[in-house]
């Protein structure tokens, strides 16, 4: 019997040398599998030739990871992005439309940076491309020349909307702090989406589907990082496995089997 829900993670699609390659960064296994107490399966990013739904009928939540990559622009009907800047057009043919259908299907969703703008733009929003160059907002992002410790060291205050999900999985605090590592950001909200939280500058920091069946949380930081330290990453990565486990015992029918032993 499965006693771990199985959990998707999204892959980025990046050259190892002259060979097309699927990576995920070690820290958001490490997240599902330690932090979620879930088993970690990479989904490649081959867009339509895996369908979505024959993804999902396997699996028992998924996690959007971050990526040094931008959503293209014309994915949320935004002008060409500056020259240099990292796309990767197989994530996006692959991730915007699992979210969808992972989301309509009821299976758990946890979005994290990229990912969390991914799930801005599939409920229709759009996104700012460079927030420190937009007025009245701050630099996001984090000085690459530090090391990693710092670079993910909290760095700003998080304000948490009053009996938001997040809210109460921060444990009715208002406050919080969160590391930043960023550069794009929240435009306008996608329909259908719900604010968690904003930073002091009020950018969009994390969103939740209104409606949505199931676990459904979107983060603009990285809760991934060193996760066990910090309580409200502990209570994201809990309450996204308790969710994946609720799927896993609907798909197996497990649930069932053991009503009948009581």
């Amino acid at each position: 019997m499965q006693t771990r829900p199985l959990v998707g993670i999204s892959a980025d699609r990046t050259m190892m040398g002259m060979h097309p390659s699927h990576v995920v960064g070690e820290k958001y296994i490490a997240a599902v599998v330690d932090g979620a107490q879930a088993l970690a399966m990479l989904l490649p990013a081959l867009g339509e030739r895996q369908a979505p739904q024959d993804v999902l009928a396997h699996i028992d939540g998924v996690l959007f990871t971050g990526s040094y990559s931008n959503v293209e622009p014309h994915r949320y009907g935004a002008h060409a992005s500056a020259p240099g800047t990292l796309h990767d057009a197989a994530r996006d043919a692959t991730t915007l439309p699992l979210m969808r259908a992972a989301i309509d299907a009821g299976i758990p969703v946890l979005a994290i940076c990229r990912g969390f703008q991914e799930m801005n733009v599939v409920f229709g929003g759009t996104l700012h491309q460079s927030v420190h160059a937009v007025d009245g907002y701050d630099d996001h992002r984090e000085n690459k020349e530090d090391d990693l410790d710092m670079q993910y060291a909290p760095s700003h205050a998080l304000h948490l909307v009053q009996d938001g999900l997040l809210h109460k999985l921060a444990g009715g605090a208002r406050e919080v702090r969160v590391n930043s590592l960023h550069g794009q950001g929240v435009e306008r909200l996608g329909d259908g989406l719900t604010v968690e939280a904003r930073a002091p500058d009020g950018l969009i920091e994390a969103i939740s589907v209104t409606n949505a069946r199931a676990f459904a949380l979107g983060v603009q930081w990285h809760p991934e990082w060193k996760h066990a330290s910090d309580a409200l990453s502990t209570a994201i990565l809990h309450a996204f496995g308790a969710a994946c486990r609720d799927r896993m015992r609907k798909r197996t029918g497990s649930a069932t089997v053991a009503s009948a032993h009581v």
